[in-house]
């Protein structure tokens, strides 16, 4: 769960421009409202703050990353990414291949977060790029 400020903003964000489905939306008293938006399968990565440097240095090229911070798998990270700008999420570091052999950008989205749009960029029969490849716990949560 995020807490979200201004709720409209966030929705709005996550669920048009980003394009999660919206599974379900509930209100109470005194305004108190929730959207549960499907965010496909999740996966949590647990790294030691050297690990969380060495992304950040890698998608950003310095540290600037919050102790959370959310990552979306999509088809087009450009597209995304200026589609997501476009809708007003602030440009951290623009579309930049990983030695994992991914295509990652990082934006500042509504409620604070921080999220990473990522792209694989090799299919897992090709060899290079895949888990085996990859730095261990390389922060796309």
């Amino acid at each position: 769960m995020v807490e979200a400020t201004d709720h409209e903003a966030a929705v709005a964000f996550f669920r048009d421009a980003l394009g999660l489905p919206e599974e379900a939306a509930f209100s109470g008293e005194g305004d108190a409202r929730v959207v549960i938006l499907d965010a496909g399968r999740a996966t949590l990565e647990i790294a030691n703050p050297a690990q969380k440097r060495l992304i950040d240095e890698v998608e950003v090229g310095r540290q600037v990353a919050p102790r959370i911070r959310v990552a979306f798998e999509v088809d087009d990270t450009e597209a995304t990414t200026a589609r997501l700008v476009a809708a007003g999420a602030s440009e951290i570091a623009p579309p930049t291949r990983t030695p994992w052999q991914s295509l990652n950008s990082r934006l500042g989205a509504p409620a604070g977060l921080q999220i990473t749009i990522f792209q694989e960029l090799l299919r897992p029969d090709e060899g290079v790029g895949t888990r085996d490849a990859e730095p261990k716990g390389d922060g796309d949560s």
